[in-house]
């Protein structure tokens, strides 16, 4: 059976009991006597505005349809953190069935639909209040595993070339060395998690903004599963932001991460390090080095609204999308009219079926006409056939319409 890659490159070992302390693990938070701490809250606050205001930008008919774009974005990055390169437009044909006759393309675009519907599952508000508890963190291991083709759920011992199965939501029953770190034991991962959960679990909002990097990074030290940890810790961070912020779901970290992942891992690594001196603070790892990467990850997490804002700028978005429709009409890809139908659609959110007769004005024959094409182009979605018409992003029209949101590529 094909040997998977895991998260990061790990070495398995036989379990033993270590008896590790959970001070092990501290600091948790960045101390309110740390020199970082001001300014760090400052980004935490910005943030929570500049994310606020993002959203309240959008019209309500936009937002549900760029948080589904969104998700292929943030599966894909996700994905290319892991080394595993599966394009939007064949994450979109995932989605509809259409798969690759090529069986690896196919393990991939399965692992992608996994992690939408993983996503989809807590955009709907499955975790609220509850991300970062022990039953969450098992909850979207098990979720996106189980989704997984059999080839995916196995690891190999490097040293022993053991074949190990992954068992979707089970913590670890072995020990694991990732680079020079050396996790818990196996035995110790439930008493951290528990720590984990009491700590994160019960912080005010802004505090929990201010700490998303830090339970990012000690979700990963825990090293709580065989394989899959840094994707269940950005999906716990995802599902953190999207309650902090109430983000909608229309901008991701992960792209963040995966543009400047050098530095993430970087971070990460950072972080695993004890304490150095005096001044770094008073737990066993080093405050300094978690107050890096806290600064790292709101800065992230700022450029991303920032980019995501500069595509949804309402005046450009509009410009782009009806010069391409304008250019499909020319080559008879589109009816005529049917750019007054999506700028209708972008102006408004929403198009009731009734009123496009009137913005056509051709008639309802007509109308229905042109609706229909822009539904198969999958440029117009609706819920049934007499629900209101709502404008999709679709990830094949992505590189016209949303330039840089992901590497661009034919459909």
């Amino acid at each position: 059976m094909p040997k998977k890659k895991a998260d990061l490159k790990t070495d398995i070992k036989s379990v033993q009991d270590r008896g590790e302390s959970i001070g092990l693990m501290e600091p948790l938070l960045i101390s309110e006597t740390s020199r970082h701490r001001a300014a760090l809250t400052d980004l935490a606050l910005e943030l929570a505005q500049k994310s606020a205001g993002f959203r309240r930008s959008l019209p309500p008919g936009l937002t549900a349809s760029l948080a589904s774009l969104v998700r292929a974005m943030n599966c894909y990055y996700s994905n290319l953190i892991e080394g595993h390169d599966t394009h939007p437009i064949d994450i979109e044909r995932a989605l509809k069935g259409d798969y690759s006759k090529d069986a690896r393309q196919r393990n991939l675009q399965l692992e992608a639909k996994a992690h939408i519907a993983v996503q989809e599952w807590i955009d709907g508000g499955a975790l609220q209040g509850n991300a970062v508890s022990t039953n969450a963190i098992r909850e979207i291991h098990r979720r996106f595993c189980e989704l997984l083709p059999e080839d995916l759920l196995w690891v190999e011992d490097p040293t022993t070339k053991e074949k190990l199965k992954v068992i979707p939501g089970e913590l670890r029953q072995r020990d694991v060395a990732v680079g020079r770190h050396i996790p818990v034991s196996a035995p110790a991962v439930p008493r951290f998690l528990k720590r984990f959960e009491e700590v994160y679990g019960n912080l005010g909002k802004t505090e929990t903004i201010l700490a998303a990097a830090a339970a990012h990074h000690r979700l990963t030290w825990i090293h709580p599963f065989l394989d899959g940890n840094g994707r269940v810790a950005r999906l716990m961070s995802h599902a953190t932001l999207l309650e902090a912020l109430d983000t909608g779901a229309v901008w991701s970290i992960a792209r963040g991460l995966a543009c400047n992942v050098d530095a993430y891992k970087a971070h990460l690594a950072a972080c695993d390090q004890p304490r150095r001196n005096d001044f770094d603070g008073r737990g066993h790892l080093s405050e300094e080095n978690l107050a890096e990467f806290t600064k790292f990850f709101l800065t992230t997490c700022l450029d991303q609204v920032t980019f995501m804002e500069r595509l949804m700028d309402t005046s450009q978005l509009r410009a782009r999308i009806l010069l391409w429709a304008e250019e499909e009409i020319r080559l008879n890809k589109l009816p005529p009219k049917s750019a007054a139908i999506i700028e209708a659609v972008l102006y408004r959110g929403e198009l009731a079926r009734a009123d496009t007769a009137n913005i056509v004005a051709t008639g309802e024959r007509q109308a229905r006409r042109v609706v229909s094409a822009l539904i198969d182009r999958g440029v117009l979605i609706s819920e049934s056939t007499r629900a209101p018409l709502r404008l999709a992003f679709p990830a094949g029209l992505a590189s016209r319409w949303m330039p840089g949101l992901f590497p661009e590529r034919t459909v």
